[in-house]
């Protein structure tokens, strides 16, 4: 990674510029970055869609991060997308599912790459089919080595347990094995019902014992999802300054409060993978019957190495009607928050929709945006409310929706 690249992380993140522990501790997170972090994304895309209600005029920004959000909005057709990013990695990824899902020879291939994503023949099929639409750079990315092997390789071994994510969630299958907690029962629960006992009887008490407190409460033992030493912060702000009944909450939500058999957030949790057979869910995009739409609208989208802000500082006014920020704003200092609301005004079409998540339950932009800026916007508090209780990642505790006033 370059220096600007390193740069652009570390101003993402570190929140206090003096020496201390909290200083430490961001510069671990930024450092973290520095790979791939989501191999898969821990956003809702189907709840995005939901609330935002896209269509084909629209013109749509958001963050990339692992590139499940923007892959599967691209299958509503929209007339352009532009996904950023400030990890390589991710960037990376996102020009790969774009060139592979115009390119392979078909939706079954293509669900080989990136469903099942442990397959011997996905090498070849990127070689193949993939790789030779990149440029040279993306091309040696690829080609490079991921400790010992190659990157692109990552696809023939099961690609969802790598990245910072993928370590995470294999620690957790380690502290499983340990306290002898075994998910297929859940895996093959057939009721709410049983979803709710598997985890009143294996998971619930984990948050009781000594071991699970003790790391819960370390801020770095929750990098591996992504959560900043600030978004940790808030998170334990819910409760009290507690983290515990924070995280057992959203367990449980994540467990039982939707069908296993519609939940591909609780299947990565519980499994490391999609369902092996290929018939349990996934996200849109790699949903059969929208790959031919996928297809057609990649030519459409745009991924760029940079902040969202600097990407619309050289947008014209007035060309955007979406705008999807995942939890980037928890990170953001005041002064930060209002260049970025700043440029989303300013290139906002009437009637824009703004769709973010906060760690903590409570909308971050009242008191810290400035009011001649959030007043040319509306919150709608029935599509975020809606929204978030049908978020299947549940790992969040809001998701909020603006709307751009007409005038």
């Amino acid at each position: 990674m370059s220096a600007t690249h390193t740069t652009s992380i570390g101003d993402a993140v570190y929140e206090n510029r003096s020496f201390s522990l909290d200083t430490l501790s961001e510069r671990a997170f930024a450092f973290l970055f520095r790979g791939l972090v989501y191999p898969q994304i821990w956003e809702d895309p189907v709840c995005d869609m939901t609330a935002l209600q896209l269509t084909q005029d629209d013109h749509i920004i958001c963050i990339a991060s692992g590139g499940c959000n923007a892959m599967s909005y691209l299958t509503t057709q929209p007339a352009s997308l532009t996904a950023v990013d400030l990890s390589p990695w991710h960037v990376e990824l996102n020009r790969l599912k774009l060139a592979a899902a115009a390119h392979v020879p078909d939706y079954d291939s293509f669900y080989a790459i990136f469903g099942h994503a442990d397959r011997g023949e996905n090498r070849a099929l990127l070689e193949t089919h993939v790789l030779p639409q990149l440029d040279a750079q993306a091309q040696a990315f690829w080609r490079g080595r991921n400790g010992l092997k190659s990157r692109i390789s990552m696809f023939t071994r099961g690609f969802y347990r790598f990245g910072v994510l993928g370590r995470f969630l294999s620690a957790v299958h380690l502290l499983a094995r340990v306290t002898r907690v075994d998910f297929q029962p859940l895996l093959e629960a057939k009721t709410l019902a049983e979803q709710e006992a598997f985890f009143n009887t294996q998971i619930a008490p984990l948050y009781d014992t000594r071991l699970v407190k003790f790391l819960a409460r370390r801020r770095a033992s929750l990098f591996g999802l992504g959560i900043p030493p600030a978004q940790y912060d808030k998170l334990a702000d819910d409760a009290g300054g507690d983290i515990i009944p924070v995280l057992k909450e959203r367990t449980r939500k994540l467990f039982c409060d939707f069908p296993i058999a519609e939940n591909y957030f609780a299947w990565q949790a519980a499994n490391r993978a999609y369902k092996a057979d290929g018939s349990g869910p996934v996200p849109p995009y790699l949903e059969p019957q929208n790959f031919e739409a996928l297809r057609s609208a990649a030519a459409r989208a745009t991924v760029w190495n940079r902040s969202i802000t600097d990407v619309l500082a050289q947008a014209p006014n007035q060309s955007k009607t979406v705008y999807i920020l995942l939890d980037a704003q928890d990170w953001m200092t005041d002064a930060q928050l209002n260049a970025l609301w700043d440029e989303i005004t300013r290139t906002a079409k009437p009637g824009a929709r703004v769709l973010f998540r906060t760690g903590g339950t409570d909308d971050i932009l009242p008191g810290r945006v400035q009011a001649a800026t959030l007043d040319q916007w509306s919150y709608d508090a029935d599509a975020s409310q809606t929204a978030f209780e049908t978020d299947r990642s549940a790992i969040y505790g809001g998701v909020h929706l603006y709307r751009k006033s007409a005038s």
